[in-house]
């Protein structure tokens, strides 16, 4: 029987991602199958989560996909597991305005899955009762099952709010993390670190769930989850794209490493439903790209792996030559700054791939974060002209220099930053790089159109 829950927060920072990675972690060792999900645009929590259940984390977001869509594929993928750890993000009510539009207690209500409530309790006691009192009360649709008590003092602290939460809430306290004494999820930017740059990352996993298992009643928490549904086939094919016949399998290569990692499982599984063969690629060991028929370039941090990028000039030069060839290319964020010219950190110019002729920089603030809609004005390879697209935005990165026009950019930005002047998408033969991230569970066009281009182009 599938049983789930979601773990959200009253705050960015408040924990969340070290009780629902740790949690993870913890029933996966105690013999659970777990099915992991994250709320939200999110990347570098949903590679934690991925990595502590052993097996694909799928996110979910209200803003980006139809409410049947995202039914359709938690009930789905829900029903491959005895547990289902849904991880919010932000607040629990912080959604795109002050209604809380696409907040993670939409998505909770949505799914009918009670929430485990993460407060961070510094220098702080019977106030947190107040805090948790206001998010129980604020939305009755809300079921708030339990309280996890973050950044404790001590016996004493945790004694206090203990009581004080039980008594003004009602609602059980099934754990009590003190302040640990190593920072397990360094922060970089606006998020932790990929575990793909994470030295010991299984290590840490393990702290994690010792944690879990010493400071939180594992049992009870299981106990307070909800039956999940059995499926009721809402979508009988969740990415609306029916695969290619196998003499027509296509070879699609994805830069997988250190440098390029952000990938949502479901992009690569509709790649993978239209009847593409993935390969992954590493750019930073690879001397050459291998033979294929269509490359995606996902985003990532290009600039932590900058010299090494540019130090592989044999790939780089291979990934140029497969361009001007034809080879159909998408490119998002991080894709789209390989693509570039080069890329100067602190002074020191690294070269890169050399598609289009752009120079980029590094901010030490947001350029762009948040979610957008671009709306396909001209030709491009994968969007039909007039396909209105939802996605999402997060880089620091700057143009400092680029001798195209924003006219030639494909691309209309009827939400979020782009490229430049409001537009994005940058063309090139079979290329398209643009700084937007899509999700195939709402975009199901686009792993039609990158599939029909690169079958197109082979034959």
């Amino acid at each position: 029987m599938s049983k789930g829950l979601m773990v959200a927060g009253l705050a960015g920072g408040s924990g969340k991602s070290v009780v629902s990675v740790g949690l993870t972690a913890a029933l996966s060792r105690r013999g659970r199958t777990v099915v992991p999900f994250k709320k939200g645009p999110d990347y570098i929590d949903a590679g934690w989560m991925k990595l502590a259940a052993g097996r694909s984390c799928y996110n979910l977001d209200p803003f980006l996909m139809e409410e049947s869509v995202i039914r359709a594929s938690f009930q789905d993928r829900g029903q491959e597991g005895e547990r289902l750890i849904v991880e919010g993000n932000r607040g629990l009510y912080d959604g795109v305005n002050a209604t809380g539009g696409y907040s993670s207690a939409e998505l909770a209500i949505m799914l009918n899955l009670p929430v485990l409530l993460v407060v961070n309790c510094t220098k702080t006691t019977r106030t947190v009762a107040a805090l948790v009192m206001g998010c129980q009360q604020f939305d009755p649709q809300v079921n708030i099952c339990g309280v996890v008590l973050n950044q404790i003092g001590g016996a004493r602290h945790r004694a206090i709010v203990t009581e004080a939460v039980e008594h003004y809430t009602g609602l059980p306290v099934v754990g009590a993390i003190p302040r640990l004494k190593r920072d397990i999820f360094p922060m970089r930017h606006l998020g932790v670190t990929p575990h793909q740059e994470y030295d010991g990352a299984d290590a840490a996993l393990e702290l994690l769930a010792d944690t879990i298992d010493e400071h939180l009643d594992v049992e009870r928490i299981e106990d307070l989850m909800f039956k999940i549904p059995a499926s009721k086939n809402v979508i009988p094919n969740t990415f609306g794209v029916e695969a290619g016949p196998a003499s027509s399998s296509l070879r699609i290569g994805y830069l997988m490493d250190a440098a390029f990692q952000f990938y949502y499982a479901e992009n690569l599984e509709a790649l993978e439903a239209a009847g593409a063969e993935l390969v992954p690629v590493n750019a930073l060991s690879a001397s050459k790209l291998p033979d294929l028929d269509g490359l995606y370039i996902g985003g990532g941090f290009p600039e932590t792996s900058a010299a090494d990028l540019a130090a592989n000039e044999g790939f780089r030069h291979s990934v140029r030559a497969a361009v001007e060839s034809g080879l159909p290319v998408y490119a998002e964020c991080g894709g789209l700054i390989y693509l570039g010219e080069s890329i100067v950190l602190d002074g020191v110019e690294h070269q890169l791939a050399g598609v289009f002729p752009v120079r980029f920089g590094l901010s030490k603030r947001p350029q762009a974060h948040g979610y957008s809609i671009f709306r396909a004005e001209q030709n491009n390879p994968f969007y039909p002209v007039g396909a209105k697209v939802k996605g999402h935005e997060f880089r620091y990165s700057t143009i400092l220099s680029w001798s195209g026009n924003p006219s030639e950019l494909v691309l209309r930005m009827d939400r979020g930053t782009g490229f430049i002047g409001g537009r994005d998408g940058l063309c090139r033969n079979n290329v398209l790089a643009l700084y937007t991230h899509i999700h195939a569970l709402g975009t199901p066009e686009w792993a039609v159109g990158f599939v029909a281009r690169c079958r197109a182009t082979k034959s």
